[in-house]
């Protein structure tokens, strides 16, 4: 099926959009992948809306990519008498491991690395950074704090620590029993929450094996000292900008997405930025001005994907939100200035090796050559597409695979349009009249054009790009 935009978009799936016709709906309106979110539901309703999306799939005869976001250790205080408390400005508050209902003068706060790894002078943030607790005593089971930033805490809240690095694994029993189902359901992609180090990522791949990609969330602090790391480690990366907002000062926020950005563009890693991209409409059926140009600074530094959380889970107008996300994405790559922009901050000097110097030398012939098409990679594993994608070239990107999971898992890739082929190659000529067929097919090609071809050779062996070959159509 033709590429609609080149900028893809990630919806996330939930109470507002579980059902086979709402999907439908979201995949109609534009939505390219979908995110199912460990941190809610239950496994059996997993089932059914990937299921769903898999019959939809072949029904509309084009891959979707399916995306399992893992909760990750996220940090919550115990409950509370009543409805909470009103936590007042100056006033001791202490958090311990008394699994005892809370009061306005403590709360259980059930995770035993915090108290390990609090120092005195350390700052707490809760519910979602609204409330704000300057640490004056730990103890081994304990912390006394003093209420900086007053609020309603109620049972449940979630609990931040923007300065202190945990001792705790990024991934939990919960993710692990997640993660084994998840992979069984044959999920495309798997992210990885509230990473903290690049270790972190090496204990997700090592479960996770071959049978899916990994997305590495950043949202705290320590991630960014990792940042080069990381990225290199994951197969790509979410700005999470939700926890990170909160973690980090929000004003550093839009400096750190253009960062990160910029470093996955680097090492043509995907990138997808994330949450609160058009918040409001979760109950408005348009969005504000900021957040339309929020979306669109996105797709203008050249992000692969922007992804919709609780406007299409849990929002009123779901399917309004999607269309509206395609509108915009569609309005700027129509832009005479994006591929100007969009490549403002392109890495010329990071060719490092035979296959960056393949799909650099690529883009420098479709600048040169006239009446270019598209260029078509032959991939196993994405890694040719990952790098042609790498260029933000102002060309459609076809990729030509065997492989029914990477044709699904590079439909998150910026600017590719994903094909099976499953023919074992024993010329070149037959890797023309494939990549011919297929241009024709995407409708992109037309005779006296040319096609321009990234591959590894020999065909199908992973992990390699060396091979740059032009075809005339005739």
């Amino acid at each position: 099926m033709p590429l609609r935009t080149k900028t893809k978009i990630l919806a996330t799936i939930g109470p507002s959009s579980a059902s086979k016709e709402q999907i439908e709906k979201l995949i109609d309106a534009g939505a390219d992948a979908f995110r199912v979110n460990f941190s809610h539901g239950t496994h059996e309703e997993h089932k059914d809306r990937i299921n769903f999306i898999r019959k939809l799939e072949k029904q509309k005869g084009r891959y979707i990519s399916i995306l399992a976001d893992l909760q990750g250790p996220k940090l919550r205080v115990g409950n509370f008498k009543g409805e909470g408390v009103l936590l007042k400005e100056g006033q001791k508050f202490r958090l311990d491991l008394d699994p005892s209902l809370g009061d306005e003068n403590r709360v259980c706060l059930p995770h035993k690395e915090i108290f390990e790894a609090l120092k005195a002078g350390e700052d707490l943030l809760l519910n979602d950074g609204n409330i704000k607790l300057h640490v004056e005593e730990v103890g081994q089971d304990y912390a006394i704090t003093t209420v900086v930033v007053p609020g309603f805490l109620s049972s449940h809240k979630g609990v931040n620590l923007p300065n202190t690095s945990l001792p705790i694994s990024a991934i939990t029993e919960k993710d692990k029993e997640d993660l084994k189902f998840a992979l069984k359901l044959g999920v495309d992609w798997v992210a990885l929450s509230f990473v903290q180090k690049a270790d972190d990522v090496r204990e997700a791949k090592a479960l996770i094996g071959n049978k899916a990609l990994l997305v590495s969330k950043l949202e705290k602090p320590s991630a960014i000292d990792e940042l080069e790391e990381i990225v290199k480690l994951s197969d790509a990366i979410m700005v999470a900008r939700g926890d990170l907002g909160v973690e980090c000062p929000v004003y550093t926020v839009p400096v750190l997405q253009k960062k990160i950005v910029s470093v996955c563009r680097k090492h043509a890693r995907p990138v997808i930025v994330a949450t609160q991209m058009l918040e409001s409409m979760i109950n408005n059926p348009t969005p504000t001005r900021a957040e339309v140009s929020d979306v669109a600074t996105a797709v203008y530094d050249g992000a692969d994907a922007v992804m919709l959380s609780a406007e299409t889970a849990a929002g009123k107008y779901p399917i309004e939100a999607v269309q509206m996300m395609n509108n915009i994405i569609k309005q700027v790559e129509n832009d005479d200035l994006f591929y100007r922009l969009v490549n403002r901050s392109k890495v010329t000097d990071c060719c490092s090796g035979e296959a960056d110097s393949i799909t650099y030398a690529a883009s420098e012939v479709a600048n040169v050559l006239k009446d270019v098409a598209g260029i078509v990679t032959f991939t196993s594993s994405g890694f040719t597409t990952f790098l042609a994608a790498k260029e933000r070239p102002n060309l459609p990107i076809l990729a030509v695979t065997p492989d029914e999971k990477v044709a699904r898992q590079m439909v998150l890739v910026w600017g590719v349009t994903s094909y099976i082929n499953k023919e074992g190659f024993k010329s070149f000529d037959k890797v023309e009249q494939v990549a011919i067929r297929v241009a024709k097919e995407a409708k992109i090609v037309k005779s006296g054009e040319h096609l321009i071809i990234t591959a590894g050779f020999p065909l199908n062996e992973k992990g390699r790009t060396n091979m740059l070959h032009t075809i005339y159509v005739p």
